[in-house]
């Protein structure tokens, strides 16, 4: 195996974790702002502060090495995706930092007008962060972005139906990840009612992203023909393993199985995300551009291989741990909104 091939693995790993984790934070906060008013939904902005505060900014660690890897490792690409989704990039980074500090201001705000302000940010930015970043996924993957700095189309590479698709799965999948983790953190913190609710909206949830992903074989088929046959040919067994794991997280979810079902459905997830690169290998720039020709010097990748690896040693452990220790911090049924 080539290292360059090695390194696109690393990059998809960091990838996948930024997706399930940074996900369910999003998600969080897209089941924040449909909590209710002020006092119904305190209890349930309380769980979702809870489940988030220790590990939401550690999340965005994964998105941050995603982009160092692919500036360092594939230079072309990163020029030419930053170039040409310049706009929805910018609107996603705007996105993560207004949602950072709106979570941050929320909390030590006295005022309940404030309070109202900041959630209302915190959580419209939990929406549109992640759609934009799922524009930019349908775009790349349609085939919309050449090589080159700012060759495509500045609007058009994200807006038509493949980006469209892709900012909605995101945004539907960020809100499936956070009500089926929040269903166990719900019973972990004694709570049997209020994991009720986050079941019923788990549940709600997978039936809509279903069908979403079923009308999405019609709109890949007529928008984005190349993807839509890689998906069906070369990546079909993990399309169908996401389609058994999902079934299997909603048989789950039915039986109340909160904790097996955490592991169902990142699977599932993961899956998904996993056939995009896999329909498409060995292009990284649809649809002529593979790996190889935008790949750094053998010496750079070794290097970016080598300090992933050392960096890996230091991070992965210290997350781990971060993890388990919000896994393990008690709710505080009182604490401030």
């Amino acid at each position: 195996m080539e290292a360059a091939q090695v390194l696109l693995g690393v990059m998809w790993v960091g990838l996948t974790l930024y997706a399930l984790l940074g996900g369910a934070d999003f998600g969080g906060g897209l089941w924040d702002l449909l909590a209710g008013g002020s006092r119904a939904g305190m209890p349930q902005r309380r769980l979702i502060e809870h489940s988030l505060g220790p590990v939401w900014e550690a999340n965005h660690v994964w998105l941050i090495f995603v982009l160092v890897v692919l500036w360092t490792g594939f230079p072309p690409v990163f020029a030419a995706v930053m170039s040409t989704l310049y706009i929805p990039l910018t609107l996603a980074a705007f996105g993560i930092i207004g949602r950072g500090a709106a979570f941050a201001f929320r909390k030590s705000s006295t005022e309940l007008w404030q309070q109202r302000l900041f959630g209302a940010a915190f959580a419209l930015s939990s929406v549109l962060t992640p759609f934009f970043l799922g524009t930019v996924a349908g775009a790349v993957a349609s085939g919309r972005v050449p090589p080159g700095l700012a060759r495509g189309r500045l609007v058009g590479a994200w807006v038509n139906p493949t980006s469209m698709l892709g900012g909605v799965l995101a945004v539907a999948v960020c809100a499936y990840l956070a009500a089926v983790f929040l269903c166990d953190d719900a019973v972990r913190s004694r709570l049997p009612g209020m994991a009720e609710v986050f079941r019923r909206r788990a549940l709600a949830v997978a039936a809509v992203t279903g069908v979403v992903a079923l009308g999405g074989i019609g709109v890949l088929h007529a928008d984005a023909p190349r993807l839509f046959t890689g998906l069906t040919h070369r990546a079909l067994p993990l399309v169908l393993a996401s389609a058994v794991l999902g079934v299997a997280s909603i048989a789950l979810l039915w039986l109340r199985r909160y904790l097996l079902v955490r592991g169902t459905a990142a699977l599932a997830v993961a899956a998904v995300l996993w056939g995009w690169p896999v329909a498409q290998y060995p292009l990284m720039l649809p649809p002529a551009v593979s790996f190889r020709q935008v790949a750094a010097e053998p010496a750079v990748i070794t290097a970016v291989l080598v300090v992933a690896g050392a960096g890996a040693l230091l991070v992965l452990p210290s997350i781990a741990w971060l993890l388990a220790v919000q896994h393990r911090l008690p709710f505080e049924r009182g604490s401030p909104g």
